[in-house]
């Protein structure tokens, strides 16, 4: 199950490339979407099964294709899997621009084949290849589906996402292959468990450092965060949400696999440096959101604090770090993909997302749509009993009593910086809930006209909406849910 669950969303996605021009734009995005949904249900069974594939894929160097999904990287594929269907439902409303929809789709599909293969890779070297597997189609959504009124910006992030990802996948690749060398094995399951047992200190930091640096570009973390606001700024809305949600979340997923699990040692004389990023991350993207003058450019900066808090907890070193940063990783999926689905609709019905400009209240003129839109940004701001509440208290509590050898004053700064950083989560949130949803300070007029009235996104972006914040409300209401399936898994990953 496991194995078709990768190769499936692969094989209609070379198919749907394949039909080019010749395919309706409806038919795609049913086919992509009835194809994600299908991942999903497989990615479900073959976790809840444990199933695993493990097939000879280079016997000269020892290399298997080994496949298997736990209680780490299983709610990780199966949120790549609903967010790709909801990025595909979005697309039976309106035909994407720059190509044909097949190619658009097809393009989503095979992100989510490596996204899949990603999360479930079991072998270090096979991580690598499906990680890379994902660039090449978000590389395709940026610069050819992208926002067609500036080509030269499009142009620019596509070359700046292509420069700062290939940088990150050098120092990836170096890493793992220095720790497979070393280590004698690629099986991510053996360097878990060995806890980098056999590695010098020397060789422990060299790993950690190229692991730790390649994968915080594709996080991003600050200040390796530059490639992100342009991106999700140019990309079309399916592709913001499949990068927030699935790409993010394999960069973070790779710090708890590779540098924190298999070598511990290397990673505890990192961490303190990547605490202090996180932190600085946390103020300086709420500090950009304060004045953003752009929405989508600013739920873009938004996600770089959000991410500082995974690194936080990361950091840390603890059970509760790590569970924190796992949490905060599914919540900031689900949120982030909500607010994009509906910030990129409203880009696409206005022309512009500038914040300064008159427009009527949401309240009043789309009051559905505005109400997915506070939820989203309710869940960002941390408001307890959302999705955002848990993963970011959590983090913090981890950063004041973090893993011994790791100093403790410099954490308990950095969880202090993130404190104030969430007092300016809701300062952003607040703010854009005020000028959108309210139309308050926007020269916005008093009441719109009958013309103006219910003038909702469509059914197409509502209801991927819809199941986006009901999960948002579920995760903040159980969170135990996603905890107990994690944390068995967390043995696996931290030394106790």
């Amino acid at each position: 199950m496991i194995g078709l669950a990768c190769v499936l969303p692969l094989l209609l996605g070379a198919v749907l490339l394949g039909a080019g021009t010749e395919m309706s734009a409806r038919l795609a995005a049913r086919i992509g979407l009835a194809g994600a949904l299908v991942t999903a249900a497989l990615v479900v069974v073959a976790w809840s099964s444990h199933a695993v594939v493990d097939i000879a894929w280079l016997p000269a160097l020892d290399l298997r294709i080994h496949l298997g999904l736990d209680g780490i990287s299983g709610p990780l594929a199966l949120l790549a899997a609903v967010v790709t269907a909801a990025a595909c439902t979005t697309a039976l409303g309106d035909a994407p621009r720059g190509g044909s929809a097949a190619t658009f789709v097809g393009t989503l599909l095979i992100t989510l084949g490596g996204a899949i293969g990603t999360f479930a890779a079991r072998d270090a070297l096979l991580f690598v290849v499906a990680f890379e597997l994902v660039l090449v189609p978000m590389w395709v959504l940026i610069t050819r589906f992208g926002d067609d009124r500036d080509p030269v910006a499009r142009r620019e992030a596509g070359a700046r996402f292509v420069l700062y990802t290939g940088l990150g996948s050098t120092l990836l690749l170096l890493g793992v292959l220095l720790l497979v060398s070393q280590s004698g094995t690629g099986d991510l399951g053996t360097l878990g468990a060995a806890h980098g047992r056999g590695l010098s200190t020397g060789v422990q930091v060299a790993v950690a450092v190229l692991l730790t640096l390649g994968l915080a570009i594709k996080v991003p973390v600050w200040p390796l965060h530059s490639w992100l606001p342009m991106a999700h700024t140019t990309a079309p809305t399916a592709g913001s949400m499949v990068l927030a949600a699935v790409l993010l979340k394999m960069g973070t997923y790779g710090l708890v696999r590779l540098p924190l699990a298999a070598v511990p040692e290397g990673f505890a004389r990192v961490a303190p440096v990547l605490a202090v990023c996180g932190a600085i991350g946390i103020i300086w993207g709420g500090l950009v959101c304060l004045v953003e003058r752009e929405l989508k450019r600013l739920i873009a900066w938004s996600s770089i604090a959000h991410m500082g808090f995974v690194a936080l907890a990361l950091a840390s070193g603890t059970d509760t770090g790590v569970a924190a940063a796992l949490y905060a990783n599914l919540a900031h999926g689900v949120i982030s993909a909500l607010l994009f689905l509906v910030v990129g609709g409203l880009k696409h019905r206005w022309g512009d997302d500038l914040l300064d400009t008159a427009r009527t209240p949401l309240r009043e003129e789309a009051p559905v749509t505005g109400l997915l839109l506070v939820t989203g940004l309710a869940a960002g701001l941390g408001l307890p009993g959302l999705a955002g509440f848990w993963g970011e208290i959590m983090a913090v509590v981890a950063a004041l009593s973090p893993a011994d050898g790791r100093p403790g004053p410099l954490f308990v700064g950095c969880a202090v910086v993130a404190a104030v950083g969430a007092a300016l989560a809701a300062a952003y949130s607040l703010r854009v809930a005020r000028l959108v949803w309210l139309g308050e300070g926007s020269g916005a007029p008093d009441a719109p006209t009958p013309a103006e009235r219910r003038a909702e996104l469509p059914v197409t972006d509502l209801v991927p909406g819809a199941v986006l914040a009901l999960a948002v409300v579920a995760l903040g209401v159980a969170p135990g849910l996603v905890l107990a399936v994690t944390d068995p898994a967390l043995a696996a990953v931290v030394t106790r």
